[in-house]
């Protein structure tokens, strides 16, 4: 999928992330990287529906399965579960059942890609937007929802412009109602890189010279999984393509910035960069491993700032990823926007007896209350308009500021390139670290599954 222009993309969505800051705490002083500004609000804030979403569907009894990656360690899982409770609570006569997976669930796609070729489809389905989407929107598995947002003014009025236009897909509509936008970055704590006299990891020279330095004291310098290496392989390449770079795909050809960024992970695990068990850990574990405070770094989402303890949230900080030498990176883009929302299901949509009770929930669960609190949960960027998300602690704010400098805000490498693709590059991974693999033989081998897969 080609991506929209870097300038405008950054323009919109750093805009919405400053919109939000400015609410935080009553205070935008995001610069100050002390501790929390004020204690973390309860992720089951109020979820009251808006005036459109509380006009009442026909009372005849029905049942709505929703599928949501609102599971696991997910600092939203309580608010989305308190929103589905909310809506049953107004609308007894609609039964929900909550179908989640966790998205550091890598078999969630496996089951979203089952049940929506196989007559399966959920009712409503939280997903991806981009490239993850395109097989079931190609075969009209989900329902554009211009037509819906254009009748109700109201709801659509709730969204953030930029928000709507950034999960549209190719074909200029959108499926897919979104909730929050998210920030990727580079994740420290400074409590342990002031303890080992470290500077921030800023540029590169700082990034490896703490690597080796907290491996000698045997502390884990980056917690990643080499299987799970979706954050390694996009800001590796972010950090030695630049924005431009890392948009570019490799279906014309292979380049040779994306060769040097995934190289330079060879480099670094001579270093001792990672967990000694990086082969076989997920996502959730080298998250767990930071949040323990037995890892100085790790790169992840906003979304994982909510499963941080409460000492070492205090203590971290969010950083770009550092520009790579030799490269057109320039150490202040990043990863973001908004990548995800709720589709609804064709099948839903043309029978007659789920239909009204599907857009309603729909419509409950997108209102600007709904997101707010899903935000205030996740540490997300709402996309709802002029909603300002209170109580933030000062890591999020840290975060909002870093994505409203960030030069362009870029959708991540798994979005823009077919899945068969990017799991390729994702099987030499750990080759690349240990040197039995190479950056080259990993990326012509991707490129010949991304031309065929464009036949």
């Amino acid at each position: 999928m080609k991506k929209k222009s870097q300038a405008l993309c950054a323009l919109s969505v750093a805009t919405v992330l400053l919109l939000s800051a400015c609410g935080s705490n009553g205070n935008n002083n995001s610069g100050n990287t002390g501790g929390d500004a004020s204690p973390a609000p309860s992720p089951a804030a109020s979820t009251s529906p808006s005036p459109e979403a509380s006009k009442a569907p026909e009372a005849k009894d029905v049942t709505l399965r929703v599928f949501s990656t609102f599971a696991g360690t997910d600092a939203a899982k309580p608010a989305f579960q308190k929103a589905l409770d909310d809506f049953s609570a107004k609308f007894p006569n609609i039964k929900i059942t909550n179908d989640a997976m966790s998205a550091n669930d890598d078999s969630f796609r496996t089951k979203v890609n089952t049940d929506m070729s196989s007559g399966n489809e959920p009712d409503l389905l939280f997903y991806f937007v981009g490239a993850d989407a395109k097989g079931f929107v190609d075969a009209g598995k989900v329902v554009p929802l211009n037509a819906l947002l254009d009748e109700d003014a109201e709801w659509k009025a709730g969204f953030n412009p930029a928000a709507l236009d950034a999960v549209k897909q190719p074909d200029g509509n959108i499926y897919a109602a979104p909730l929050t936008g998210y920030y990727e970055g580079l994740y420290v704590n400074k409590d342990i890189f002031k303890k080992y006299n470290l500077e921030l990891p800023t540029d590169w020279d700082k990034f490896t010279t703490a690597i080796k330095t907290l491996n000698e004291n045997k502390v884990i310098p980056l917690a990643a999984p080499f299987d799970q290496s979706h954050y390694l392989i996009e800001h590796f390449v972010l950090g030695a393509a630049g924005g431009a770079g890392h948009n570019s795909g490799i279906l014309d050809a292979v380049n040779p910035d994306w060769e040097l960024g995934l190289s330079k992970l060879n480099e670094i695990g001579k270093l001792g960069a990672f967990p000694k068990d990086a082969a076989t850990i997920d996502l959730n574990m080298a998250a767990k491993y930071y949040s323990q405070g037995k890892a100085a770094m790790v790169i992840e989402g906003s979304w994982a700032q909510g499963s941080f303890s409460d000492e070492v949230k205090a203590a971290s900080t969010v950083l770009p990823f550092p520009a790579i030498p030799g490269g057109k990176g320039d150490g202040k883009s990043i990863i973001g926007g908004f990548g995800s929302g709720f589709y609804l299901s064709k099948s839903t949509y043309d029978n007659a007896d789920k239909k009204d009770a599907a857009v309603q929930l729909l419509k409950f669960l997108t209102s600007p209350d709904t997101i707010k609190a899903i935000a205030q949960a996740n540490s997300g960027t709402p996309a709802a308009a002029n909603v300002q998300v209170e109580g933030l602690p000062q890591l999020a704010l840290d975060g909002f500021k870093m994505a409203s400098e960030a030069p362009t805000i870029n959708a991540p490498i798994d979005t823009q390139v077919a899945p068969e693709t990017f799991t390729t590059i994702r099987q030499h991974i750990q080759g690349i670290v240990s040197g039995k693999d190479t950056a080259k033989a990993a990326l012509e081998a991707a490129q010949k599954i991304e031309v065929a897969n464009k036949k």
